[in-house]
């Protein structure tokens, strides 16, 4: 099985030149030496049977980092590098302070204490943040970043 039609690799003279320079001098993560290899291989017309004949690499990772290079760019195919975040958090540093305002002062009327599903309640009802709803484990992700607490003060 022959693939390479999807995703075609073509390297500029500046982009060739530093994977060159990569594959002989000085050291590297394995993972990005195979990964030069592959886009050069790619670059001079080879197919992803022929480059993971040639290399130890499987046909699905030559995909990979053809597609990896087409869609991002040469740093996105060399290095593990994670995509911006697409959708926007729920809890920004506002409503992080508001959350602490709330912990850190009494407990609403007819509760002991606050809870996570207490405090994600008045964060939608009060209009603290633009969405229907928000998790409790949000809330639990937010205290835990900031180190606080709602269980009781240990004694002792």
């Amino acid at each position: 099985m022959e693939r390479s039609e999807g995703y075609q690799v073509q390297l500029s003279k500046e982009e060739r030149s530093y994977l060159l320079e990569l594959l002989t001098g000085g050291r590297n993560k394995v993972r990005v030496i195979k990964r030069a290899q592959v886009l050069l291989k790619a670059d001079d017309g080879w197919t992803d049977y022929q480059i993971a004949e040639a290399l130890p690499v499987g046909q699905a990772t030559v995909a990979r980092i053809r597609r990896r290079y087409v869609e991002g760019g040469l740093e996105r195919a060399l290095y593990d590098k994670v995509p911006e975040r697409e959708d926007p958090r729920k809890v920004n540093g506002e409503v992080e302070a508001r959350l602490m305002t709330w912990v850190s002062g009494a407990s609403p009327k007819g509760h002991k204490r606050w809870t996570l599903r207490l405090l994600a309640s008045h964060l939608v009802v009060l209009e603290e943040v633009p969405w229907d709803s928000i998790s409790h484990e949000t809330v639990r992700q937010v205290l835990k970043k900031t180190t606080f607490s709602l269980g009781a003060a240990r004694k002792g």
